[in-house]
């Protein structure tokens, strides 16, 4: 942990391996997040109906 990060150099853009890293772990969770489905109106009501014992 004492030594430096490793740097990429693009031209003008210098960025920690790190910093890519949680960079593409947001983007990843991100788009998870609008391609997983929200559970429906239908299913919510169904299961709060109380059931006959």
């Amino acid at each position: 942990m004492d030594a430096p990060a490793t740097y990429l150099n693009w031209n003008f853009i210098l960025i920690s391996i790190p910093n890519v890293v949680m960079i593409v772990g947001m983007v990843a969770v991100f788009v998870l997040a609008l391609v997983v489905p929200f559970p429906s109106h239908s299913e919510i009501v169904e299961s709060a109906e109380p059931q006959d014992e």
